[in-house]
């Protein structure tokens, strides 16, 4: 009945689907900020609400994106927004690139070696190694460079949503428990590692914290896609 209701009124299937959609992040959003609960975190509650919901009524993901084209549109703008707090605090931030830079290529290359080679020995398939060494950069790039290194691009695509999810609801907390309570470190780490997700989340903190997490994020995304292409072909060869 309601893969007939979509095909037979696709413009009012959209409008019920895109407002069901955001209704429930809101709905999250208002709750999180009442209660403070981690596990209230919008996208995550989004999720694990739609996803039993269109498997309830039969229509697929296709479907749904479809439906839903509004709010990817609105993405490119959101990301953009990221860009503020940057802006705001740019002449303290290019005082430290150098240091930030040496920073994340240190990260990064820490990551990509440890997650590439504990998936081997662990899993010991190639393709899996791949993805799960590229989980901590945005989707678009991450999905590329996984075909590009002949990994799977499905499970780059869900380590990276889980990075995300994970770094923005445990990674303040745990970088506070552990004495990180530097506005500029917070944000590198969480901007490197759960890249736009994490980053969203920082920018409720402050605006130093979002710039921050916003210059790891695009520093991140760029020195991977530099990293990557000769480090994971060495490190393949040592399974070879």
């Amino acid at each position: 009945m309601l893969t007939t209701f979509i095909s037979n009124t696709p413009l009012l299937a959209s409008i019920v689907i895109t407002l069901l959609t955001i209704t429930t992040y809101q709905f999250a959003a208002a709750c999180q900020q009442k209660w403070q609960y981690i596990w209230l975190n919008p996208m995550l509650f989004t999720i694990s609400i739609l996803v039993p919901l269109l498997l309830l009524t039969e229509i697929n993901y296709q479907q749904y994106s479809e439906k839903t084209q509004l709010l990817n549109l609105l993405l490119e703008p959101a990301i953009v927004a990221l860009g503020l707090p940057l802006y705001q605090q740019f002449k303290q931030i290019r005082f430290y690139w150098r240091e930030m830079t040496a920073i994340l290529i240190l990260g990064i290359v820490v990551v990509i070696i440890v997650s590439f080679m504990l998936a081997m020995w662990l899993i010991k398939a190639p393709e899996i190694a791949v993805a799960l060494s590229l989980k901590s950069v945005t989707t678009p790039i991450g999905i590329t460079l996984t075909e590009q290194l002949h990994g799977d691009s499905s499970i780059t695509a869900f380590a990276i949503l889980i990075a995300g999810l994970f770094g923005a609801l445990l990674g303040p907390q745990w970088l506070s428990f552990i004495g990180v309570n530097s506005a500029k470190a917070q944000g590198l780490a969480i901007g490197s590692a759960s890249h736009v997700i994490g980053t969203a989340v920082l920018v409720r903190k402050s605006a130093e914290h979002g710039a921050y997490s916003s210059v790891a994020l695009i520093l991140s995304a760029v020195l991977t896609a530099l990293i990557s292409p000769w480090l994971i072909p060495l490190l393949q060869k040592l399974f070879y």
